[in-house]
């Protein structure tokens, strides 16, 4: 029922090469979560590896909403890469916390937050300019 009364609507936009912003609007529920997690896949397939959840527009999530964000966080870890939750409605954000995942997948107020968030980590980016460009190769690297 919450399809015809909430949609889910979600744009996609690459800020950069390796990122994606999804803006999501509608309820996030076991009727829609599978719709958020085929954009993921794709854009994991596509060499993303930071991926801004922008759920301001969020009414509602349940627990398949939180399983698809959880295992998009699962993912990226080994990438390195990131999900971060931008702007949760307060009933969303309260879920979050009650279930402890704004504990272990970071929300932030904007795109750009999370983008600088992103880059302050370790290893998040392959080079100064954030392309994802090839890594050098080890064996012409000269030791210290």
């Amino acid at each position: 029922m919450s399809v015809a009364q909430n949609p889910l609507s979600i744009k996609v936009e690459v800020p950069r090469e390796d990122a994606v912003l999804l803006t999501v609007e509608g309820d996030l529920d076991m009727d829609t979560a599978a719709e958020l997690q085929h954009h993921l896949a794709n854009q994991l397939h596509h060499g993303r590896r930071h991926f801004l959840l922008d759920i301001a527009g969020v009414p509602f999530m349940d627990s398949s909403g939180m399983n698809i964000v959880l295992r998009a966080y699962q993912e990226v870890r080994e990438i390195p890469g990131g999900v971060y939750v931008i702007s949760p409605t307060p009933a969303v954000r309260r879920i979050m916390d009650l279930t402890g995942v704004s504990i272990t997948v970071p929300i932030v107020g904007s795109a750009e937050e999370a983008l600088a968030t992103a880059d302050s980590r370790p290893g998040s980016r392959p080079d100064a300019e954030g392309d994802a460009e090839p890594r050098p190769d080890p064996s012409t690297s000269r030791q210290e």
